[in-house]
């Protein structure tokens, strides 16, 4: 009767063999997926980082362009936030790990120069105030001396004391205005002082004469 015997090294048979290489590949493709699988979050990790940063810097220019009381308080706090976070990427081996600063500041917008208001023309001296013509008065009537001296003044019987009225010659185109100062019969006498001013020379009635009640 024969004995077999079998070389020494040689325990494993073909199917053990095969058991054996498949495990070595699955340890193999199992360890290829875990790095993929760390490589992934790893990245992960960093995309959120960074995107904390950017919100972060957002809500800094928005406080800078409505600041309050706190504005200066808030960007410092916003500051230190974001160099935590940079700590956590120089930590996690994310790339870019250097201190985030923060957006400047937009400069506010240039507005545009006021409107220059128009200088007000200059008020022009007030002209001497000519004397106002008034009522036509005791149409037709004519004019002549009173024989009373003194300043120029009138007497009428139509007007009371203190009217002033103004008589033109007509002929001359002189005028005079003179204050009722005593009583007569007629519509306007003048004094001599005041027919003086208005008469023509050598004659002692007016008679073509305009009178008119003034003020």
């Amino acid at each position: 009767m024969r004995r077999t015997y079998r070389r020494p090294g040689s325990g494993f048979s073909g199917r053990n063999r095969k058991i054996v290489i498949g495990a070595v590949a699955a340890v193999v493709l199992g360890g290829g997926l875990a790095v993929g699988t760390g490589l992934s979050s790893a990245s992960t990790f960093c995309d959120g980082l960074d995107e904390q940063i950017r919100a972060t810097q957002q809500y800094m220019v928005e406080q800078r362009a409505a600041p309050n009381a706190q504005t200066e308080a808030i960007l410092a706090n916003r500051q230190a936030v974001i160099d935590l976070i940079n700590v956590q990427k120089a930590q996690g081996g994310c790339e870019g790990a250097q201190a985030a600063q923060p957006p400047a500041a937009q400069p506010p917008a240039a507005q545009p120069p006021a409107a220059e208001e128009p200088e007000a023309p200059a008020e022009e001296a007030p002209a001497e105030e000519e004397e106002a013509a008034g009522d036509v008065v005791c149409a037709g009537s004519t004019v002549t001396l009173s024989g009373e001296a003194g300043a120029p003044a009138a007497s009428s019987g139509t007007f009371p004391i203190g009217t002033r009225l103004k008589v033109t010659n007509l002929d001359n185109a002189k005028s005079i205005t003179v204050t009722v100062a005593t009583t007569s019969g007629s519509c306007i006498l003048l004094n001599d002082a005041a027919f003086e001013e208005v008469r023509e020379p050598g004659k002692f009635l007016i008679r073509r004469a305009v009178i008119e009640r003034v003020g």
